[in-house]
């Protein structure tokens, strides 16, 4: 009878928005936040060109503005900093598995 009683209960979930995950890449670490898969997918939208290929330099602007919380990174912080295809290719993998 139990068994019965926990099959029916919904399973509750948690919300994925605010997730937080670190990497460290080149001795820095890295902090991405989800940014809910709204604005997950409104990002991806606002990455692609006409021809619906993403373009990496308008992809890791979005990445940059809207996911890596620490540090605050832009176009001049990867001038100065190595790791860049690295620290955007574990951005994206994490982004992909929250959707």
């Amino acid at each position: 009878m139990a068994e019965n009683t926990a099959q029916n209960q919904e399973e509750v979930k948690t919300s994925k928005f605010g997730l937080q995950e670190q990497h460290t890449v080149e001795g820095v670490e890295y902090t991405f936040q989800f940014p809910g898969v709204k604005s997950t997918i409104e990002l991806l939208d606002r990455s692609r060109n006409g021809f619906n290929n993403v373009v990496d330099s308008a992809y890791y602007t979005e990445i940059m503005e809207h996911v890596i919380v620490s540090p605050r990174t832009n176009w001049e912080y990867w001038d100065k900093h190595d790791g860049l295809r690295e620290v955007m290719h574990l951005a994206d993998n994490f982004l992909g598995r929250q959707l």
